[in-house]
């Protein structure tokens, strides 16, 4: 799989900076969201191709986990697809003193699926993967699901929902938009990095990536999944009716028209789910990032706002190439206003 092929040049990348005669000055280090990490696998590689002093070695753990790193001060910066709520931040002051967020990259959420004799054409309601994480909806030859693909010759099989095992920023913004389209949901499960899953075939992959091999290796199942993933793995995807009854595919464009409805997203208003934009995909976040306003050493600080400043100006044509679609000129000003607080 090219994601893996990625992640293993980059580990080569790192121990060859690390070991080798060119050993870089420098090793930063991140961790935390799964979602962003083909974007940040390629673009962390390129900046060490043109600053042959730095090195950064990012951690795809899981939103949960670099915001627990983060916090924890093991990292030098933190990624999650979700901002960090006040409790989080409560906690990351008392330890480190102040904290900024800003976006990096914009992506949207495949639903994917692994259904015998199917692989292009599927179309899902909102209502049907909401009733389908909820176990009412337990087999691919449902009549809701048969109802809006006549052509589709839909199996009997099982449907296994399978979801995030780690603490998860995707999984917040899936849940975000669960939480939207179904009263039942919000009242029963709600918005989460991490939820109780409570269809009885729920199966949980950890990371994108687990949820991905998850997926190919299951017949019956869905998955959420950045589109990255699904491309990268050959996986189909459904297209999902948006909230205007448009069925959409999750696209540069689609993705664009959902960040388009909210143009000012900010860290403690940043959902983007389920907009009225008749031409918005509905399952769309920001993945954020997350330093310190005055960090100690001031040097090593100093590396770190040079390489994020670099991702969220001259990095973003990267992001597209990985399918990923660069931040909006409003959201990369704010990224860029909030890195220029750094005391450094």
């Amino acid at each position: 799989m090219k994601i893996a092929v990625a992640r293993r040049a980059l580990v080569g990348l790192l121990a060859l900076t690390l070991t080798g005669p060119a050993l870089a000055a420098t090793q930063l280090t991140g961790a935390g969201a799964t979602f962003p990490y083909p974007f940040f696998s390629k673009a962390f590689y390129e900046y060490s191709q043109t600053h042959k002093d730095v090195t950064v070695n990012y951690q795809s753990i899981g939103s949960g986990g670099g915001i627990q790193q983060f916090t924890q001060k093991t990292v030098d910066f933190g990624a999650s697809d979700v901002p960090m709520n006040v409790d989080e931040l409560k906690t990351a002051t008392a330890a480190g003193g102040p904290v900024l967020q800003f976006p990096d990259t914009l992506g949207g959420e495949a639903i994917a699926y692994n259904i015998p004799g199917i692989k292009t054409g599927m179309k899902l309601t909102r209502q049907i993967v909401a009733d389908i994480y909820l176990g009412n909806i337990k087999t691919w030859n449902d009549p809701a699901i048969a109802k809006i693909n006549p052509d589709l010759k839909l199996p009997a099989t099982p449907i296994v929902a399978v979801n995030r095992s780690d603490g998860s920023g995707t999984t917040y913004i899936f849940t975000d938009f669960l939480s939207n389209v179904s009263t039942q949901w919000k009242a029963k499960v709600g918005a989460g990095k991490s939820v109780e899953w409570p269809a009885p075939s729920s199966v949980g992959g950890k990371g994108n990536e687990g949820v991905a091999g998850v997926v190919r290796q299951t017949p019956g199942a869905i998955g959420y999944l950045e589109l990255a993933y699904v491309l990268e793995n050959a996986i189909p995807y459904a297209q999902l009716q948006n909230k205007a009854g448009k069925y959409l595919l999750p696209t540069t464009e689609s993705i664009r028209a959902a960040a388009a409805s909210k143009p000012n997203c900010t860290p403690t208003n940043f959902s983007i789910v389920d907009t009225s934009a008749p031409d918005a995909y509905p399952i769309v976040g920001y993945s954020w990032m997350m330093v310190f306003q005055k960090p100690a050493d001031k040097a090593r600080a100093k590396m770190v706002r040079d390489v994020l400043t670099w991702l969220v100006t001259q990095g973003q044509p990267i992001a597209a190439s990985v399918k990923y679609v660069p931040l909006p000129d409003i959201m990369q000003k704010q990224a860029i206003s909030t890195l220029q607080k750094m005391d450094v």
